[in-house]
């Protein structure tokens, strides 16, 4: 069985192509091949690589079992497209979806276990803030959008998770735990949305949406009587 992942969500994307163990759980999908997408142009690449991509490792559509993706926070455009072409897919093949949220991508792609607040970049000065307890279980305690300058207030209590090294300089010189870990692209999309697929925690095309976050600019400059 295969799994298919997409990360658009930011600047660069990409999409991953994973081979999953058939009824073991336990055992982490491999990472056949990741194809690096330009930001800007998602709409345009995604579905011809994705083509391209299945082509290479000679498999057909109906070889992916199941479908992983960056649901947020990031771009709008670029979630926006990357959601619409997973759920194209997975309408058309019947196959179920795991939407993973990139905040808990972060808090989890290092070693730190107990309360994690992972942090991404947001631009304007923000940051996207995400607080989990991360052990055998992983639970979400909230994800929001801060000013940067909050990221020391927020954090009390917490190991400071983040690819953002500014970030991981102020807390540690304000003395917080911190652990400084990679963006996280498709593949770390791939291993934690078969995680989500085995555990059921899935979702029909007509349910996947989006994870802003942040509110978009047409929403924020919006008057209201």
């Amino acid at each position: 069985m295969f799994l298919l992942a997409a990360d658009t969500s930011g600047k660069l994307g990409s999409i991953a192509l994973a081979r999953v163990p058939d009824g073991r759980a336990a055992v982490a999908p491999e990472i056949l091949e990741v194809v690096p997408l330009e930001g800007g142009t998602f709409s345009a690449q995604l579905v011809p690589q994705i083509a391209d991509l299945l082509t290479k490792h000679k498999l057909r559509q109906q070889d992916i079992g199941g479908f992983a993706v960056a649901s947020g926070p990031g771009s709008f455009t670029g979630l926006r497209v990357g959601l619409a072409a997973i759920k194209g897919l997975a309408e058309i093949l019947e196959k179920p979806i795991a939407a993973v949220s990139l905040l808990e991508a972060v808090a989890r792609s290092g070693e730190s276990r107990g309360r994690v607040l992972a942090v991404l970049d947001a631009g304007r000065g923000e940051v996207y803030a995400g607080e989990y307890e991360v052990g055998a279980q992983v639970r979400r305690l909230s994800e929001r959008l801060i000013p940067r300058e909050e990221v020391l207030v927020v954090a009390v209590g917490s190991i400071v998770v983040s690819p953002d090294a500014a970030v991981i300089a102020a807390a540690r010189t304000a003395g917080f735990e911190v652990e400084q870990v990679a963006q996280p692209r498709s593949d770390l999309v791939a291993r934690l949305g078969w995680e989500k697929i085995q555990a059921g925690d899935t979702m029909a095309p007509g349910e996947l949406e989006a994870n802003y976050v942040r509110r978009s600019d047409a929403e924020i400059f919006t008057k209201t009587d």
